[in-house]
């Protein structure tokens, strides 16, 4: 389903040029879209036509799909933490100018400073990576936005809620979020693009329900 949210961002790509089709958006917004497509995944509409027994072809029961849909907010208050610690972290490094960055044998000291003014640094709770292997944010395309990942939920979650509200799974709402989001690809701003199919600004509450921090 995620997977095939990305195909789905190209395929009905509707741009003059080439370069801004698909998923050619910004870092922070292109698991947006497919991350939206995994709710079909346990949509009840969907899971009908795969969640079968492979002898008996029997359903999946309720009981257990719930058991198995209320575990995704187990340990969320650490998980949570963890991940906002580096990105905080992240996001301290690069805000360094050249003449601030710290010599290698002041790296932990520089990484403890930054994890306490932000107010994450929990001994029970270190950051998911630290400074030395946070690979990332060192070459790997991520740095100062290894934010994204969660920031591209906040979109999700209240995108999900957007598709409750108006029925669900619909042929107009899947046309709504194609014609104004997914046809687009990076043609337009992202968060324009976001307020032309959701009408407000981004809700974080979706977010905190769905982790069960609400």
């Amino acid at each position: 389903f995620h997977e095939f949210g990305h195909a789905l961002h190209g395929f009905f790509s509707d741009v003059e040029y080439p370069y801004f089709a698909g998923t050619a958006v910004p870092r922070d917004f292109v698991e947006y879209p497919s991350q939206v497509n995994e709710m079909w995944a346990t949509w009840p509409d969907v899971l009908a036509n795969y969640a079968i027994h492979y002898e008996t072809g029997e359903p999946m029961p309720k009981v257990l799909l719930d058991k198995v849909l209320e575990t995704a907010a187990f340990n969320q208050g650490f998980a949570t933490t963890e991940y906002l610690a580096a990105s905080l972290l992240d996001q301290a490094w690069h805000q360094l100018t050249a003449d601030e960055v710290p010599a290698p044998q002041d790296v932990a000291t520089f990484e403890a400073s930054a994890l306490q003014e932000a107010g994450v640094g929990l001994a029970v709770v270190p950051p998911r990576y630290r400074s030395t292997y946070f690979s990332h944010i060192w070459g790997s395309g991520y740095s100062a936005g290894y934010y994204s990942y969660i920031w591209a939920e906040v979109l999700d979650a209240d995108s999900v809620e957007w598709f409750k509200e108006n029925g669900g799974l619909r042929r107009e709402n899947g046309d709504h979020f194609r014609r104004t989001l997914l046809s687009k690809g990076g043609s337009v701003d992202a968060m324009d693009l976001y307020r032309a199919f959701r009408g407000t600004e981004p809700n974080i509450e979706p977010l905190l329900v769905r982790r069960g921090l609400n």
